[in-house]
């Protein structure tokens, strides 16, 4: 989110982080995507599910007979997820957002140990995950140059404003490559 200001032209073909994104709605306002319930559609073919909060594990690891108390103790609820078939990854995502210092700070610290939860959650089904903070201008200030290492150190991921779709492995509209 930039304040009185405007996203860059890489922002079309990725999805754009508006302090509280939501990934079906951005999905479902692109050229040639369709949305039916959790399911993704391009171009009339089925390529991903999206899942937020407790749908992930009221519908996902419920079609997977996957008990998510025999596999961790807490519950983890992301703040979108989306399971892409052709890669077989589910990408859990997380928006963080924020003006002055605060909680937020610490969190990005628990991106190791959340997908290692997450991974325990799917290994019977044998998919992989991904982890991905979405985050506003804010942490692009130098004092989050550590903790931004340690997030690339430990495998997961971050982005500044969007996530490319290619980075999910989703098709990218044709209009939006031509833009």
């Amino acid at each position: 989110m930039i304040i009185n200001g405007k996203g860059g032209g890489n922002t079309k073909t990725g999805l754009v982080f508006e302090g509280k994104t939501d990934l079906s709605a951005f999905l479902a306002s692109k050229t040639g995507y369709k949305l039916e319930k959790d399911k993704v559609y391009f171009e009339g073919d089925l390529v991903a599910r999206v899942f937020k909060k407790h749908s992930f594990y009221k519908v996902f690891l419920e079609e997977l007979k996957i008990d998510w108390k025999t596999c961790v103790s807490k519950k983890l609820l992301p703040d979108d997820s989306v399971f892409v078939l052709m890669n077989n990854t589910l990408f859990v995502i997380e928006c963080k957002f924020q003006q002055v210092a605060g909680s937020v700070d610490e969190k990005l610290q628990t991106c190791d140990f959340k997908k290692k939860q997450y991974q325990k959650l799917l290994a019977k089904a044998n998919i992989d995950v991904e982890y991905i903070y979405l985050l506003g201008d804010w942490f692009k200030s130098p004092s989050y140059k550590d903790v931004l290492d340690y997030v690339i150190s430990v495998n997961c991921h971050y982005y500044f404003e969007y996530i490319p779709l290619t980075k999910l492995g989703l098709p990218v509209p044709k209009d939006d490559l031509e833009r």
